[in-house]
Formats: structure tokens, C-alpha cells, sequence
């Protein structure tokens, strides 16, 4: 687990997209605090007590194609190595908690009943940025 999650491991820009399709009864306030609580792991989620993501966008669903298929919010986080987004996943890609994020670990732990059908409410997309 240390070489899959250190910070030199597969350096390059990855690009790790999240899609939220909310359960039915969570209000406009509670998203926000999603959002809200998602931006914050920028500066909360650390590696040795150094934030190590480079960025977190966010935006709300605004296409005309009608294939969104529910999904609300979407997040882009951009890590500088596969190591990083490795560390920032942890379960179920890393089960040894010492090489996990544990800020991270919490928001999902938060986010998770609000979403629709648990599992069925997100979507998760990683990619190298070419």
C-alpha cells in the first residue's frame, strides 16, 4: 500500500470526476452543505499534515440533452499523481486506514445517506488529463 498511495507514484494529472443524484427528500439547504463540505476537503484532506489536492471544482447540472439521467452536482478534483487520488480514495481501493485520508473517509461517510439508493447516487469517473 505505501508505493500505490506515496505521492510519486504514477505522477501525471488526474482528473477524478463525482456525480451526485440526491434521494428524493433532501432539501436545496442540505445540498449546499454537501457542496459546501466537498470544497472544504481541498485544505482538510492532508498528507502529513500538507494539503496535497490541487484543485476542486463544482457546478450544478445545466445540459439540455436530457441524459443526465438524475445526476445534480458534479465535482472535478485534480490530484498531481495516481499515488495521491489513491490516497484520497481509500475504500475501497486501499484497506489499511494508515494509507487512506481520513477527512475524506468522513465526507463519505456523511454524504452517503443522501444519496439516492446509496451506491446508485454517484458516479465516479478518474482519468489522466492529456
Amino acid at each position: 500500500m505505501e508505493t500505490f498511495t506515496a505521492p510519486d507514484y504514477k505522477p501525471s494529472t488526474i482528473k477524478h470526476v463525482v456525480l451526485f443524484r440526491y434521494a428524493a427528500e433532501v432539501s436545496g439547504a442540505r445540498k449546499e452543505e454537501v457542496t459546501k463540505r466537498f470544497l472544504a476537503l481541498k485544505d482538510q484532506a492532508r498528507r502529513s499534515g500538507v494539503p496535497y489536492i490541487k484543485a476542486i471544482e463544482t457546478g450544478a447540472q445545466m445540459s439540455g440533452e436530457r441524459v443526465a439521467h438524475g445526476f445534480e452536482q458534479a465535482f472535478i478534483v485534480t490530484f498531481k499523481s495516481e499515488g495521491d487520488r489513491n490516497f484520497y480514495v481509500g475504500a475501497p481501493v486501499v484497506t489499511d486506514p494508515f494509507y487512506m485520508d481520513a477527512a475524506h473517509a468522513a465526507f463519505k461517510k456523511f454524504v452517503g445517506p443522501l444519496l439516492e439508493n446509496g451506491t446508485d447516487g454517484v458516479l465516479v469517473f478518474d482519468f489522466r488529463a492529456e
